[in-house]
């Protein structure tokens, strides 16, 4: 029973971000702003606010470790695992010149847990509220040199976003109101999957006999981390890799100063040395990894994709080894 329950709430955690994704997505085109811009972003940040409305469940019910795991084991699934089967698909080209900026935010992000140091292994409210900070400082940032994009970039971008729409008649995605209606039926999906979805995850662990930080490092992250990874796959089936790869950049970036910051915010955050000593370093490894292979020929291969797979695999065998 608890796994139906798991799977039927997973779903409607998708569909939420897959509607609050796409109708934000219209409505920053119709913004003017670049496709690098929406993938970044909106699409980046829309993926990822299954991780947020898991994350705040989590805190609020004052299970910090799922809340800090799903954030970090979100962030090392989406190079390990979504870079890794996207560059399996088609390898994905993408200048280091036009994610530069954001690569820097995310490893500079990537570093946010180890501020827990100076606290005592705690990530308290005003470290909650630095890291949100940080984050408006960049959408700010980001928006502006967006609006410099030009206006074929913007009909393109949309288009392709239309061309993903299966059934003719809702192309009515185009229009203003229908993308209002569901960013705001999306966030309520999201609401209320999370909460049903975070209670079945712990439910089942800990009849496992798993550690709460253990859920959050694999069952919570992996499943909130499914529509990073749909979004990617398609992006990168269609040869869009400002998309793919942006989605990824721009998830690493709102999962730690959104994510954990707003977590943060709530309820300051326990960080196990396991936390700082293992798995930031991990996520630091794997982001840091995306740069030689991006300048590499413009390029993440199959060869570097399946390298990511194996790391993963790596990293889930050393946690489930050290589990008690």
């Amino acid at each position: 029973m608890e796994w139906m329950t798991l799977i039927i709430s997973l779903g409607v955690v998708t569909l939420g971000a897959e509607a609050l994704v796409r109708g934000a997505s219209f409505l920053a085109l119709r913004m003017g702003v670049s496709p690098l811009f929406v993938g970044l972003t909106i699409v980046g940040f829309g993926t990822s606010s299954p991780e947020l409305a898991a994350s705040v469940t989590a805190t609020l019910a004052g299970s910090t470790d799922v809340s800090v795991g799903n954030a970090i084991g979100s962030n090392i699934f989406n190079v390990g695992v979504i870079v890794g089967i996207t560059a399996l698909i088609h390898p994905i080209r993408a200048q280091i010149r036009a994610v530069r900026r954001d690569l820097l935010v995310a490893i500079l992000a990537a570093a946010a847990p180890w501020l827990g140091l100076a606290f005592g292994g705690t990530l308290p409210r005003v470290a909650g509220v630095l890291l949100v900070s940080s984050l408006v400082t960049y959408l700010l940032f980001a928006y502006r040199s967006s609006r410099r994009a030009r206006l074929e970039d913007v009909e393109l971008a949309k288009d392709e976003l239309l061309d993903t729409v299966a059934v003719p008649h809702l192309r009515l995605l185009d229009r203003t109101w229908v993308n209002v209606l569901l960013v705001a039926g999306g966030l309520a999906l999201l609401v209320a999957g999370s909460r049903v979805f975070v209670t079945a995850a712990l439910t089942l662990a800990r009849a496992a006999g798993m550690s709460e930080l253990l859920i959050g490092l694999t069952i919570v992250s992996v499943g909130t981390s499914l529509p990073e990874l749909v979004t990617s796959v398609v992006a990168a089936a269609r040869r869009n890799a400002d998309m793919a790869v942006g989605n990824i950049i721009g998830s690493n970036i709102f999962n730690m100063l959104g994510v954990l910051g707003i977590s943060a915010v709530i309820r300051p955050q326990a960080l196990s040395t396991q936390v700082l000593a293992l798995d930031v370093p991990v996520m630091m490894l794997g982001i840091l990894a995306l740069v030689p292979m991006i300048r590499s020929g413009g390029q993440i291969s199959r060869i570097e994709g399946i390298l990511l797979l194996l790391g993963y695999g790596g990293y889930v065998a050393i946690l489930l080894l050290r589990q008690p």
